[in-house]
């Protein structure tokens, strides 16, 4: 009598590293998805596809000053190969928290070399960085953190408006919430559109959101030494209600028109036309939230009186129209 052939699941392992100062929530948040997409599976009739493996350079890892301890699947350096590796999201001084978990970052590049996918969930960019595996990639990070991503990571090429980056099988996220998308697009990627969109609507997020641009709130990048370079952002910061042209700021700083352009780009990352943009349009934002006026009269007061280039600027700086922002900040009356 022939015996049946005996089935061999295939499982993807997930193994999420858990190192010191992590935030435990973007540790268990991907735990509760893998494990929430498996019974999805099994309602649709099918196998489950993951195994979550919690990973760290200890067996036990305290978190927010002892507050709250996880406990560990396995050590680090006995996992040999995984599917997925996810780096979560760290806390306190970047500096620090980097230096406590360099043991980790030989095991990260290791599993990556041994062909491994690693995914960082928002400011775990900075760990994913320190490896050095992102030199020279797209990668994203928490808005609120991308001037000093830039600083630690120069050779990194730094998307901070994108929700996801992925590129040479290393992914990366947005601030905060938006690690829940990464999350989304690897489990459609490991299984299908069906299974991504019931879990998105179990889980109430917008499978599409692809930008942290909504979400931003530009304060200016003034992490730098340029004295002067300061002295004009303010200036255009208490100004944006005026023309301000390129012209204007290099006669009044006293500075060639190239050599003003060149040191401004060089000290914040931006143009003088791109700061002065952002200036306004933060300012019309901020009158949006707040402020009991039209679309028209807001345009005015920040500066603007073209309705079609504000539109097409605000749009480009926030991925919103005027009365889309309003309609989503804006608390009716």
């Amino acid at each position: 009598m022939r015996h049946p052939k005996k089935v061999i699941l295939i499982m993807k392992t997930i193994t999420i590293l858990v190192p010191e100062k992590a935030v435990l929530a973007s540790i268990t948040d991907p735990q509760y998805m893998f494990t929430a997409v498996n019974d999805i599976l099994k309602s649709l009739n099918k196998k489950p596809e993951f195994k979550i493996i919690l990973a760290g350079l200890t067996k036990k890892i305290n978190l927010q000053n002892g507050l709250y301890t996880v406990n560990v699947n396995k050590l680090i350096h006995e996992i040999k190969k995984t599917d997925l590796l996810i780096i979560p999201a760290i806390s306190g001084d970047f500096s620090e928290a980097i230096d406590i978990n360099k043991k980790c970052l030989s095991h990260i590049i290791r599993l990556y070399n041994s062909g491994s996918e690693i995914a960082s969930l928002c400011v775990g960019s900075f760990l994913l960085a320190s490896t050095g595996l992102l030199n020279g990639l797209k990668s994203s990070t928490h808005w609120l953190y991308s001037d000093l991503f830039r600083q630690f990571f120069p050779d990194v090429l730094l998307e901070d408006d994108k929700v996801i980056t992925f590129e040479k099988r290393i992914y990366t996220s947005g601030g905060a919430n938006s690690y829940w998308n990464l999350l989304l697009y690897i489990v459609e990627k490991y299984t299908n559109r069906e299974v991504a969109i019931k879990a998105s609507k179990f889980f109430e997020l917008d499978i599409n959101r692809n930008s942290q641009s909504p979400f931003t709130i530009f304060r200016g990048q003034k992490e730098h030494l340029d004295f002067t370079v300061i002295e004009i952002q303010e200036f255009i910061e208490k100004n944006y209600n005026s023309k301000i042209t390129v012209t204007e700021l290099a006669k009044k700083f006293n500075l060639g028109r190239r050599t003003l352009e060149r040191r401004f780009k060089k000290a914040t990352n931006n143009s003088l036309i791109q700061y002065i943009q952002r200036v306004k349009i933060e300012a019309a934002k901020n009158k949006i939230e707040l402020e009991n006026k039209t679309i028209s009269e807001i345009m005015f007061e920040v500066g603007y009186s073209d309705s079609k280039s504000y539109r097409d600027i605000f749009k480009k700086i926030t991925k919103l129209t005027p009365l889309e922002y309003k309609n989503k900040y804006r608390k009716s009356a």
